[in-house]
């Protein structure tokens, strides 16, 4: 019986490996053998989950005919895989990939690292803050003193509870988008609203539009549901979207969904004016395609002469074409799992009559705490604290790096949690290897684009400030440093580093 459960074809690897271009190698750098150049390239891939772990690979003839190299390079590469165990083979069943043991499974998304691990590596793979204090204490305790009634029934609120739902809709209404608690149904986390939506209107097979680059954790979830994604290229810095190019692209393709953060995209920082935003739900209204609008960094702008455009759903006042998604986990935080969505009526009975075979409803503690939050003024007090504390890590992390990194190149955002950067030639998968190895965690840009986009980029979240802003910027020109001279050595001890 195959040991392999998918598998990856030759062209595809070989465009995968084909991002993967280093800064040109200066004076006395040695490169190393065209196969072990190629047996790296394989396990990066691996490491970084772009490319399965028990994924067939090529078999070798195939695969030097689509990167024209020998097939003794390649045979030389495989090789040298096995005997590092990442790659298993069998006569008769193939090649396939493979982690060595007692080394961790490769994540595909942006997942936090364990507590454990804090204390010597700094996470800046996950954009999110710890909890603003005391409203998260106070929040909870509100919703203790809430729960007794709900206690007394079933617990199971598919839509969400009543209270909160009209909570929701009446916020929007205060935007100026008219909204009724029927427009509202409660997600654990906006993740959870997105896969509701993506079963719904997606299914296995369906195109669906996506930034380009987008965030990675989206990606992914349309990924495993069998989404065939179509990228849209942002427009260069932070001038947001090229309606056009989105035009055309859903005119020729006609996906059944599009999913755009027209509010301080993640990754980029970008914001889209209303202009844009009017243009992009015409477009999607004209090609049938619905229109999926992650409001998650909506509260986050951190300079006050911010003028925030409208929501993208005031563009779409029958509600036939926007479903527009907000959360909790990122403007207050990311373990408050409360997301909602917005959308016509008969949309969120649909949603909600598919939940039953899903996760039945959201925890409803939680979902109380959020309401008294929203109902006391709670809410916007923590905001207010977790603006000043983005906008100070912001400045902080973008002077270190500055002032350690001068090559490598950003746009700094006027909101959101993530500065997005192309690193001056160097692989972001590399850095992202070496990192890990000198006590920093930083994603690397292909995990925010589709089949290997963005290998000269990384993604920095505002999540550290001060001395640790500063260490982190130390620690990724030392893993820039390792990159630049082949990776080679072990390198750089990681120091234990107290905030």
């Amino acid at each position: 019986m195959a040991q392999w459960t998918s598998a990856v074809g030759a062209g595809q690897l070989a465009r995968l490996l084909g991002s993967q271009q280093d800064r040109p190698a200066g004076p006395g750098t040695r490169r190393p053998p065209a196969y072990r150049a190629l047996a790296d390239g394989i396990r990066l891939l691996v490491l970084e989950g772009r490319v399965p772990v028990a994924a067939r690979l090529p078999a070798e003839r195939e695969l030097a005919l689509s990167l024209t190299v020998s097939r003794t390079t390649v045979a030389a590469a495989y090789e040298a895989l096995r005997a590092e165990g990442f790659l298993e083979s069998r006569r008769g069943a193939g090649s396939w990939t493979a982690v060595p043991a007692g080394n961790p499974l490769p994540a595909r998304g942006l997942e936090p690292l364990p507590p454990e691990a804090l204390g010597s590596v700094i996470d800046l793979g996950c954009a999110a803050l710890p909890a603003p204090e005391p409203w998260l204490t106070r929040a909870v305790q509100g919703a203790l003193e809430e729960l007794t009634p709900y206690a007394h029934t079933h617990g199971d609120y598919p839509a969400g509870l009543p209270a909160l739902r009209a909570m929701i809709a009446e916020r929007y209404t205060a935007r100026g988008i008219p909204t009724m608690p029927e427009q509202i149904m409660v997600t654990t986390g906006a993740m959870g609203a997105i896969d509701a939506i993506c079963h719904l209107f997606g299914g296995r097979g369906e195109r669906i539009a996506v930034e380009s680059p987008s965030y990675a954790n989206i990606l992914q979830l349309m990924r495993e549901a069998g989404a065939r994604l179509v990228p849209v290229a942002m427009a260069e810095g932070l001038t947001g979207w090229d309606v056009d190019r989105w035009r055309q692209v859903l005119r020729d393709a006609a996906p059944r969904i599009a999913y755009v953060v027209a509010d301080f995209h993640n990754p980029t920082g970008a914001l889209a004016d209303d202009d844009q935003r009017r243009r992009l739900v015409d477009a999607a209204r004209s090609a049938g395609t619905v229109l999926v609008a992650d409001e998650t960094m909506s509260e986050l702008w951190l300079d006050d002469d911010v003028e925030m455009p409208r929501p993208v759903c005031a563009f779409d006042p029958a509600g036939s074409t926007v479903i527009t998604v907000g959360s909790a986990s990122k403007a207050f935080w990311a373990g408050m799992r409360i997301g909602w969505v917005r959308a016509a009526p008969d949309v969120i009975r649909s949603l909600v009559a598919a939940r039953a075979y899903a996760d039945l409803g959201t925890p409803v503690l939680e979902q109380l705490a959020v309401n008294w939050l929203f109902s006391t003024g709670g809410w916007q007090q923590a905001v207010t604290v977790r603006r000043e504390q983005a906008r100070q890590n912001r400045d902080e992390l973008v002077a270190a790096v500055r002032r350690e990194l001068p090559d490598w190149e950003f746009e700094v955002p006027r909101g959101g949690l993530t500065l997005w950067v192309r690193t001056g030639g160097l692989s972001g998968s590399r850095l992202a290897e070496a990192g890990e190895r000198v006590g920093v965690r930083v994603p690397s840009g292909p995990r925010f684009g589709v089949d290997g986009a963005f290998e000269g980029y990384v993604r920095l979240p505002f999540t550290v400030g001060g001395a640790v802003a500063e260490e982190a910027a130390v620690r990724l020109a030392a893993a820039a440093r390792l990159v630049e001279n082949g990776g080679a050595g072990g390198g750089e001890a990681p120091r234990t580093f107290v905030a």
